[in-house]
């Protein structure tokens, strides 16, 4: 369920309805923070449903499917539950349509970078019609929904950063330090210089000062329960060297980011996962963000997914046993086709192997200032001429991973957070060598579809066999059945279901 703003002056117009909502607010159920938002006219301030400082009477309470919505209606954010800093909606992932793959584009950044045109002409749309969907759908159109995110990683910049205000302000993608000092005001009530000092006053010290790498810690919120051994397990045990590592209790790994390379260090904990994200461009915060997001599926419903897994008797000893599975995702797509392409038919062990030989010759090199990364994993277009002798696999193989990289690299194919599932599945489906099980794994880690289902999987197959559980079982699941292959998985001992940690 997800609440949807049929109109920016009607805010009540949501589809969980009034009385549920104001339901979710009295019980500070943070399940639903960042599905909808509390907006109170008596202070003017809009909250997250959990927030603790909510005890406005009834009549005050309106409600929002988007923070950008609740910004156009004329409300700033609470400084105590930061509303801007919640989960996104589960519903973008869970939906494909049209508003879904824009929200996701959004969230990557198009809008800050490209422009409301090209986002439009990216999803096949006039800017007009895309105006429209929007706002019916989240009671906001792109540019606002964008400035959400430039307020909020600016904010970030602000707090976690030495950079000087203005450097700031075009870092998040302002035109002006002007429009950058209205929308912190109109945002939390306060100057960025205020705003820098308080952030100062909790830490006690000033950040050390940028280098060519720009060091900034935050913390990525989830729903939980979050189940990490799977989650975190699955990245470490196929995690290519050089592109990857598992170092100190944190999961490392280089970024391809629009304005240059980047490493992220993410540490599961209790209430987060702590992030460390260094930086070429500090433009790249926002995509960063959402990539790392995207990754470890933070912004998934688990407690919805879980209900529903769980009616079936087969499954709920599997959830009830580890409750919170994640599907452990990429950050980008034509990184993981190509992956799982160079996987076929071998062991995980070998698919290493592989993978760390083709980032030795065709991957971007870079110095790594706190651990052992090495290279940027190859882009589609570096691959596209790869050599099939140096590739050292089967012919057959080899020529399936270059007509992948050619259908990547000329757009024939698309696999990034906008793209048409649909169409994607199509597309990946006319490539020789490309079978239902490495379509399906794509659809369930590349493009975050919930309901895709490797039912050749190996690993699938074994754990039916040991639930007695017969052929078309699966439909069962559905729309979750993405989430039914990670307990699935789970049944066996394989390095994939548990952190180095477990095995010393």
């Amino acid at each position: 369920m997800s609440p949807t703003q049929h109109s920016p002056a009607h805010s009540g117009a949501v589809a969980l309805g009034r009385d549920a909502c104001l339901g979710i607010v009295a019980s500070r159920d943070s399940r639903f923070d960042g599905v909808f938002y509390t907006a109170v006219t008596s202070t003017g301030i809009y909250c997250r449903p959990s927030c603790p400082a909510m005890t406005p009477k009834a009549q005050h309470m309106q409600f929002y499917a988007s923070a950008a919505a609740a910004r156009d209606g004329g409300f700033r954010a609470c400084k105590r539950c930061r509303p801007d800093a919640t989960p996104g909606s589960p519903e973008w992932d869970v939906r494909a349509d049209v508003v879904a793959r824009a929200m996701r584009l959004i969230a990557d950044g198009v809008v800050d970078r490209e422009g409301v045109p090209e986002l439009a002409r990216r999803l096949g749309y006039s800017v007009r019609q895309l105006q429209r969907l929007l706002t019916e759908a989240v009671g906001a159109g792109p540019l606002a929904l964008s400035l959400v995110r430039r307020t909020q990683t600016a904010r970030v910049l602000i707090e976690n950063s030495a950079l000087p205000l203005t450097d700031v302000a075009f870092a998040a993608g302002f035109g002006s330090v002007r429009a950058f000092n209205e929308a912190i005001q109109g945002a939390f009530a306060v100057s960025p210089s205020a705003l820098r000092q308080a952030a100062e006053g909790r830490r006690g010290t000033r950040p050390a000062e940028a280098t060519a790498w720009v060091p900034i810690s935050l913390r990525l919120a989830f729903r939980r329960p979050l189940e990490v051994s799977n989650l975190f397990g699955h990245l470490i045990a196929t995690g290519v060297p050089g592109v990857e590592e598992w170092r100190e209790g944190a999961y490392r790994r280089t970024l391809q980011l629009p304005h240059g390379p980047g490493i992220a260090e993410l540490t599961p904990q209790p209430d987060h996962v702590a992030a460390t994200l260094w930086l070429t461009d500090v433009r790249d915060l926002t995509p960063a963000v959402e990539r790392c997001r995207r990754l470890l599926d933070l912004d998934a419903d688990p407690i919805a997914v879980d209900e529903a897994l769980a009616r079936d008797p087969a499954l709920a000893p599997l959830v009830a046993r580890a409750p919170g599975r994640r599907v452990p995702r990429t950050v980008d797509g034509d990184e993981l086709a190509l992956r799982i392409v160079l996987g076929q038919q071998i062991s995980t062990a070998a698919a290493r192997t592989h993978a760390a030989r083709l980032v030795v010759r065709h991957g971007m090199p870079l110095e790594d200032p706190h651990g052992g990364l090495t290279h940027l994993f190859p882009t589609a277009a570096a691959l596209v001429d790869a050599d099939p002798e140096a590739l050292r696999m089967p012919a057959s193989r080899a020529r399936t991973l270059r007509a992948l990289a050619t259908a990547l690299a000329s757009g024939d194919v698309d696999l990034g957070p906008g793209a048409d599932r649909a169409e994607a599945r199509l597309g990946l489906a006319a490539i020789p060598g490309i079978g239902p099980w490495t379509i399906e794994c794509v659809l369930m880690r590349g493009l975050g579809d919930p309901d895709a289902f490797p039912a050749s999987d190996l690993g699938i197959a074994k754990a039916m066999k040991s639930l007695d559980l017969p052929a078309g079982h699966d439909q069962r699941w559905r729309p979750w059945r993405s989430y039914a292959v990670q307990h699935l998985w789970a049944t066996d001992d394989h390095p994939i279901n548990r952190l180095p940690l477990e095995d010393s």
